[in-house]
Protein backbone atom coordinates (compact mmCIF):
# COMPACT_ATOMS: atom_id res chain seq x y z
CA UNK A 1 0.00 0.00 0.00
CA UNK A 2 1.95 3.06 -1.20
CA UNK A 3 2.31 6.05 1.08
CA UNK A 4 3.58 9.52 0.20
CA UNK A 5 4.35 12.34 2.62
CA UNK A 6 4.37 12.85 6.38
CA UNK A 7 2.90 10.75 9.16
CA UNK A 8 1.39 13.46 11.38
CA UNK A 9 -2.32 13.18 12.21
CA UNK A 10 -4.47 15.08 9.82
CA UNK A 11 -7.89 15.42 11.48
CA UNK A 12 -11.57 16.09 12.96
CA UNK A 13 -13.67 17.54 16.14
CA UNK A 14 -16.85 19.10 17.37
CA UNK A 15 -17.51 22.29 15.43
CA UNK A 16 -20.38 24.74 15.56
CA UNK A 17 -22.47 25.35 12.44
CA UNK A 18 -21.07 28.83 12.10
CA UNK A 19 -17.51 27.49 11.85
CA UNK A 20 -18.11 24.39 9.73
CA UNK A 21 -16.22 24.31 6.47
CA UNK A 22 -13.71 27.04 7.32
CA UNK A 23 -9.99 26.58 6.82
CA UNK A 24 -8.21 24.01 4.64
CA UNK A 25 -9.74 20.58 4.15
CA UNK A 26 -7.08 18.00 4.94
CA UNK A 27 -3.87 19.07 3.26
CA UNK A 28 -2.87 22.22 1.42
CA UNK A 29 -1.03 20.60 -1.51
CA UNK A 30 -3.06 18.03 -3.51
CA UNK A 31 -1.17 14.76 -3.97
CA UNK A 32 1.44 15.47 -1.30
CA UNK A 33 -0.04 13.05 1.18
CA UNK A 34 -2.25 10.05 0.59
CA UNK A 35 -2.86 6.61 -0.82
CA UNK A 36 -4.88 5.40 -3.79
CA UNK A 37 -7.91 3.08 -3.87
CA UNK A 38 -7.68 -0.04 -1.69
CA UNK A 39 -6.01 -2.84 -3.70
CA UNK A 40 -7.83 -6.17 -3.76
CA UNK A 41 -10.78 -7.26 -1.65
CA UNK A 42 -12.09 -4.64 0.75
CA UNK A 43 -11.75 -5.17 4.51
CA UNK A 44 -15.05 -5.97 6.24
CA UNK A 45 -14.28 -3.92 9.34
CA UNK A 46 -17.00 -1.29 9.87
CA UNK A 47 -14.38 1.32 10.76
CA UNK A 48 -13.46 1.60 7.08
CA UNK A 49 -15.13 4.18 4.84
CA UNK A 50 -16.39 2.69 1.53
CA UNK A 51 -15.85 5.97 -0.31
CA UNK A 52 -12.23 6.17 0.81
CA UNK A 53 -11.67 2.52 -0.04
CA UNK A 54 -12.99 3.15 -3.54
CA UNK A 55 -11.36 6.50 -4.31
CA UNK A 56 -8.32 6.64 -2.05
CA UNK A 57 -7.47 8.51 1.14
CA UNK A 58 -5.74 11.89 0.69
CA UNK A 59 -6.05 12.92 4.34
CA UNK A 60 -3.00 13.74 6.42
CA UNK A 61 -3.44 10.85 8.88
CA UNK A 62 -1.04 8.24 10.21
CA UNK A 63 -0.95 4.91 8.38
CA UNK A 64 -2.94 3.18 11.13
CA UNK A 65 -5.99 5.33 10.29
CA UNK A 66 -5.86 5.07 6.51
CA UNK A 67 -9.32 4.58 4.99
CA UNK A 68 -11.04 4.84 8.38
CA UNK A 69 -14.24 6.84 8.82
CA UNK A 70 -13.78 10.13 10.64
CA UNK A 71 -15.96 9.11 13.56
CA UNK A 72 -13.99 5.87 13.88
CA UNK A 73 -10.70 7.79 14.04
CA UNK A 74 -12.14 10.17 16.65
CA UNK A 75 -13.40 7.26 18.74
CA UNK A 76 -10.03 5.53 18.67
CA UNK A 77 -8.21 8.75 19.59
CA UNK A 78 -10.59 9.18 22.53
CA UNK A 79 -9.72 5.64 23.63
CA UNK A 80 -5.99 6.42 23.38
CA UNK A 81 -6.22 9.91 24.90
CA UNK A 82 -3.90 10.97 27.69
CA UNK A 83 -5.41 12.33 30.91
CA UNK A 84 -4.41 15.94 30.28
CA UNK A 85 -6.42 18.76 28.75
CA UNK A 86 -5.33 22.00 27.10
CA UNK A 87 -6.98 25.43 27.41
CA UNK A 88 -6.23 28.74 25.74
CA UNK A 89 -7.73 32.15 26.34
CA UNK A 90 -9.46 33.71 23.34
CA UNK A 91 -10.52 37.19 24.37
CA UNK A 92 -8.92 38.83 21.32
CA UNK A 93 -9.37 36.17 18.59
CA UNK A 94 -5.87 34.75 19.00
CA UNK A 95 -4.42 33.26 15.80
CA UNK A 96 -2.32 30.71 17.68
CA UNK A 97 -5.29 28.58 18.68
CA UNK A 98 -5.19 26.45 15.53
CA UNK A 99 -1.57 25.54 16.21
CA UNK A 100 -2.41 24.65 19.81
CA UNK A 101 -5.27 22.41 18.67
CA UNK A 102 -3.12 20.62 16.08
CA UNK A 103 -0.39 19.99 18.66
CA UNK A 104 -2.95 18.77 21.20
CA UNK A 105 -4.11 16.23 18.63
CA UNK A 106 -0.54 15.08 17.96
CA UNK A 107 -0.01 14.42 21.67
CA UNK A 108 -3.48 12.85 22.16
CA UNK A 109 -4.80 15.37 24.66
CA UNK A 110 -8.16 14.40 26.17
CA UNK A 111 -9.67 17.74 25.18
CA UNK A 112 -9.10 21.34 24.14
CA UNK A 113 -10.85 24.27 25.81
CA UNK A 114 -11.42 27.69 24.26
CA UNK A 115 -12.08 30.38 26.88
CA UNK A 116 -13.76 33.62 25.81
CA UNK A 117 -14.85 34.06 22.21
CA UNK A 118 -16.41 31.01 20.62
CA UNK A 119 -15.08 31.69 17.13
CA UNK A 120 -11.42 31.06 16.42
CA UNK A 121 -9.21 30.78 13.34
CA UNK A 122 -9.27 27.10 12.36
CA UNK A 123 -6.79 27.30 9.50
CA UNK A 124 -3.78 26.41 11.64
CA UNK A 125 -5.58 23.36 13.02
CA UNK A 126 -5.51 21.67 9.58
CA UNK A 127 -8.83 19.94 10.39
CA UNK A 128 -7.39 18.26 13.49
CA UNK A 129 -10.14 19.82 15.59
CA UNK A 130 -12.65 17.43 14.02
CA UNK A 131 -11.04 14.49 15.80
CA UNK A 132 -10.90 16.07 19.25
CA UNK A 133 -13.31 17.10 21.98
CA UNK A 134 -13.29 20.90 21.71
CA UNK A 135 -15.05 22.68 24.59
CA UNK A 136 -16.04 26.33 24.89
CA UNK A 137 -16.25 28.32 28.11
CA UNK A 138 -17.38 31.92 28.12
CA UNK A 139 -15.53 32.61 31.37
CA UNK A 140 -12.58 31.31 33.32
CA UNK A 141 -15.01 30.38 36.09
CA UNK A 142 -16.60 27.92 33.68
CA UNK A 143 -13.20 26.42 32.87
CA UNK A 144 -12.35 26.16 36.57
CA UNK A 145 -15.66 24.42 37.20
CA UNK A 146 -14.91 21.85 34.51
CA UNK A 147 -11.47 21.21 36.01
CA UNK A 148 -12.87 20.73 39.50
CA UNK A 149 -15.64 18.43 38.30
CA UNK A 150 -13.14 16.25 36.44
CA UNK A 151 -10.34 16.19 38.99
CA UNK A 152 -7.92 18.26 36.90
CA UNK A 153 -5.22 20.56 38.26
CA UNK A 154 -5.08 23.81 36.29
CA UNK A 155 -1.47 24.54 35.32
CA UNK A 156 -0.93 28.05 33.93
CA UNK A 157 2.05 28.44 31.59
CA UNK A 158 3.46 31.96 31.76
CA UNK A 159 6.75 33.69 32.51
CA UNK A 160 5.69 35.51 35.64
CA UNK A 161 7.50 36.18 38.94
CA UNK A 162 7.21 33.24 41.31
CA UNK A 163 6.45 30.67 38.60
CA UNK A 164 8.10 27.26 38.91
CA UNK A 165 10.44 26.23 36.13
CA UNK A 166 8.70 23.91 33.69
CA UNK A 167 11.98 22.10 33.13
CA UNK A 168 12.15 20.92 36.75
CA UNK A 169 8.49 20.97 37.83
CA UNK A 170 6.49 17.78 38.26
CA UNK A 171 3.33 18.21 36.20
CA UNK A 172 0.25 16.51 37.65
CA UNK A 173 -0.83 13.57 35.53
CA UNK A 174 -4.41 14.86 35.49
CA UNK A 175 -3.59 18.37 34.27
CA UNK A 176 -5.35 21.15 32.45
CA UNK A 177 -2.56 23.16 30.80
CA UNK A 178 -3.69 26.78 30.45
CA UNK A 179 -2.18 29.24 27.99
CA UNK A 180 -2.77 32.93 27.44
CA UNK A 181 -2.99 34.99 24.30
CA UNK A 182 -0.07 36.19 22.23
CA UNK A 183 1.21 39.39 23.81
CA UNK A 184 -0.54 39.75 27.18
CA UNK A 185 -0.06 36.12 28.16
CA UNK A 186 -2.15 34.45 30.86
CA UNK A 187 -4.59 36.87 32.50
CA UNK A 188 -4.53 37.53 36.23
CA UNK A 189 -7.92 35.82 36.45
CA UNK A 190 -6.46 32.70 34.87
CA UNK A 191 -3.51 32.64 37.24
CA UNK A 192 -5.96 32.92 40.13
CA UNK A 193 -7.71 29.66 39.19
CA UNK A 194 -4.42 27.81 38.59
CA UNK A 195 -3.10 25.38 41.15
CA UNK A 196 0.38 25.72 39.64
CA UNK A 197 2.08 28.26 37.38
CA UNK A 198 5.15 27.27 35.38
CA UNK A 199 7.53 29.23 33.18
CA UNK A 200 9.69 28.18 30.24
CA UNK A 201 13.41 28.97 30.59
CA UNK A 202 14.59 31.51 28.02
CA UNK A 203 18.08 32.82 27.29
CA UNK A 204 17.66 35.45 24.57
CA UNK A 205 16.54 39.08 24.39
CA UNK A 206 12.82 38.49 23.82
CA UNK A 207 10.49 38.65 26.82
CA UNK A 208 8.29 35.83 25.59
CA UNK A 209 7.90 33.13 22.97
CA UNK A 210 5.00 32.42 20.63
CA UNK A 211 1.96 31.04 22.46
CA UNK A 212 1.68 28.12 20.04
CA UNK A 213 5.33 27.22 20.59
CA UNK A 214 4.96 27.50 24.37
CA UNK A 215 1.97 25.17 24.26
CA UNK A 216 3.95 22.59 22.30
CA UNK A 217 6.83 22.73 24.78
CA UNK A 218 4.51 22.32 27.76
CA UNK A 219 2.56 19.45 26.21
CA UNK A 220 5.74 17.62 25.30
CA UNK A 221 6.98 18.07 28.86
CA UNK A 222 3.84 16.27 30.04
CA UNK A 223 4.51 13.53 27.46
CA UNK A 224 8.08 13.04 28.67
CA UNK A 225 6.93 12.76 32.28
CA UNK A 226 3.82 10.63 31.93
CA UNK A 227 3.25 9.03 28.50
CA UNK A 228 3.95 5.44 27.52
CA UNK A 229 6.35 6.08 24.64
CA UNK A 230 5.89 2.52 23.37
CA UNK A 231 2.33 3.53 22.42
CA UNK A 232 3.54 6.31 20.07
CA UNK A 233 3.19 5.81 16.33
Amino acid sequence: MPFVGGRGPGIIADVSAEDAGTGPSEWAVPGQVGVGPWPGAWPRDERYDPELLEHGDARNVVDAYRYWRRDAVAADLARRAHPFHVAIENFGHDHNIGTVVRTANAFAAAGVHIVGRRRWNRRGAMVTDRYLQVHHHETLAGLAGFATANGLVVVAVDNTPGAARLETADLPRESLLLFGQEGPGVTSEARAVAGLTVSIAQFGSTRSINAGVAAGIAMHTWIRQHADLDAAW
